[in-house]
């Protein structure tokens, strides 16, 4: 869908990267490397967010390192706009209303790194309805028509930092 408003797959990576996540922070190779572009254009978008306010950027040693302006006017617009068109918000809303007591849901995997996706993983914290939460994902699914993952944690088994280790970029969505 983001490709019939914005024709810049590049410019869609780099929105997805730095606005789903707005605590993402990434220089100029390390985006060459996950995103498969050419330097140069991947130079060329930054420079124009970066301008425009929308990036921020900081040396750090040899390195330009950016990162999303989470003060710019429009940086809350453009991340719910994203939630809304990955389906995210949705489908968070949708198993909120219906599940236990959830407590905190978490966005991990390629989404949560900023980069396109056809599946949804998410890791839920709580005291959690498993079998109903696999109705609710199956009709979010269809609904969404993405594959949704989902991993389920009791507030005391859960521990952020082994999924850091595990490079699965987490962002929290969603917070009791």
């Amino acid at each position: 869908m983001f490709d019939i408003l914005i024709s810049s797959k590049t410019r869609i990576k780099i929105l997805l990267k730095f606005f789903l996540n707005g605590n993402s922070v990434s220089y100029l190779r390390g985006l060459e490397e996950e995103f498969g572009d050419s330097t140069n254009s991947i130079r060329l978008e930054l420079n124009k967010f970066e301008k425009a306010g929308f990036l921020t950027s900081y040396a750090e040693g040899n390195k330009k390192l950016f990162k999303a302006n989470q003060k710019h006017l429009l940086f809350n617009d453009i991340q719910q706009m994203l939630m809304k068109i990955t389906g995210i918000n949705h489908l968070v809303d949708y198993v909120m209303k219906h599940i236990g007591n959830l407590e905190k849901v978490y966005l991990v995997g390629q989404l949560a790194k900023g980069l396109e996706s056809d599946t949804i993983e998410l890791v839920f914290v709580g005291d959690i309805n498993i079998p109903y939460l696999e109705e609710l994902i199956g009709k979010a699914e269809k609904k969404l028509n993405k594959k949704i993952t989902f991993s389920c944690f009791r507030s005391g088994e859960f521990d952020l930092k082994t999924i850091q280790q595990k490079d699965l970029h987490p962002l929290l969505i969603w917070n009791k």
